[in-house]
């Protein structure tokens, strides 16, 4: 392929452990080219990304500016994809940013409100710019979600634990609620009570979502990324879970969804929907 013939990303959050990865699988994907990347870390400041994160010289200075990166992505033939893994107090921003300039967003860092995920999608529309917010980019989890749709149909009682690094700046984790919310939208409502129950300590059943869904949360060094969906009847308990011990099984998706964005017009939540 000629330079002109593939699709131009940006990654934010460059010089992160997500970041790192996404770069390493654009170097190596034959249809996507590396114009852009983007980090807040002043000591990566300047320096060559591929020397960076260790995979050999890709001439990407890291720029702490992301509306002149995104500025240099409109410049190329075909429309450009950004990939963000910052942070939760600036992805709204960024998402809105890479709209405006007609940059096309993925994005897999967690923590947006419903309330500003319904304005990106309007912005989006308004724009006819496509966008993908993807709370997990693993095929597994996928999986492990539609298994627990085919499960609640048979169980009324069913709690989420989520586990994740202690690096993770939120929580619940944007996977857990996702998984909560696909729950909810089977129209039932779980965990019936048959006791009233009291919290001695604030939290100690975990966050309480739609339909009386509970999440609890675990932040531990040297843990990943995991997650249990656990359904309970009479005499027996059904177990789901999902374990990441390396971060290159998100790639897939994050490869996927680079190409996939560039067929959208609209935004769009959640890797199932455009496996």
């Amino acid at each position: 392929m000629t330079n002109q013939s593939l699709i131009p990303v940006v990654v934010n959050g460059a010089a992160g452990k997500m970041g790192r990865e996404v770069i390493k699988a654009i170097a190596q994907a034959e249809d996507l080219m590396l114009v852009g990347a983007v980090d807040k870390n002043p000591a990566y400041l300047g320096q060559d990304v591929g020397e960076v994160i260790g995979c050999g010289a890709l001439e990407v200075p890291i720029l702490n500016d992301l509306q002149s990166v995104l500025v240099l992505a409109t410049q190329e033939k075909i429309q450009g994809v950004m990939v963000d893994f910052t942070h939760p107090d600036s992805v709204y921003d960024n998402t809105r940013s890479a709209i405006a300039y007609g940059v096309r967003p993925v994005v897999g860092t967690t923590g947006l409100s419903e309330a500003q995920i319904k304005d990106l999608a309007e912005f989006a529309d308004k724009a006819s710019t496509g966008a993908l917010i993807i709370p997990n980019f693993s095929i597994g989890m996928v999986l492990l979600q539609q298994a627990a749709l085919q499960a609640a149909q048979y169980f009324d009682h069913v709690e989420i634990i989520e586990l994740h690094h202690n690096q993770k700046a939120d929580a619940p984790s944007g996977t857990a609620i996702k998984t909560a919310q696909m729950l909810a939208e089977l129209g039932k409502t779980f965990n019936p009570q048959v006791v009233t129950e009291t919290e001695h300590i604030p939290g100690a059943r975990g966050s309480k979502l739609e339909e009386d869904i509970r999440i609890h949360s675990v932040r531990l060094p040297g843990l990943i990324a995991h997650q249990e969906v656990i359904f309970g009847a009479p005499g027996q308990i059904y177990t789901l879970r999902h374990d990441t011990s390396d971060r290159s099984c998100y790639m897939p998706g994050v490869l996927l969804s680079i190409r996939k964005v560039t067929q959208l017009t609209s935004l769009v939540y959640g890797l199932e929907k455009i496996l």
